[in-house]
């Protein structure tokens, strides 16, 4: 597993692993209210990698992610 400390790190790594192999891709976020810590990881089961974050910036931030990601997922052809 790899922890990422910068975004953009992260964001283009995640984007690279989702399109070498579209459907083997899982994408998991979770938020802990208690520690007030967003949590995001994305695997195809031999790669993990894997973002925390405390501010609350990076929200808007993963829904750019999140929304680019899907926009990958809606123009594959099938």
């Amino acid at each position: 597993m790899t922890y990422f400390t910068s975004w953009e790190e992260f964001s283009k790594s995640a984007e690279r692993l989702y399109l070498n192999d579209p459907m083997k891709c899982r994408f998991v976020t979770s938020y802990r209210h208690t520690d007030g810590k967003l949590m995001v990881k994305i695997t195809d089961d031999k790669v993990c990698l894997q973002y925390r974050s405390e501010h609350a910036q990076d929200v808007k931030k993963l829904e750019k992610l999140t929304s680019h990601l899907m926009r990958h997922m809606a123009s594959k052809e099938k």
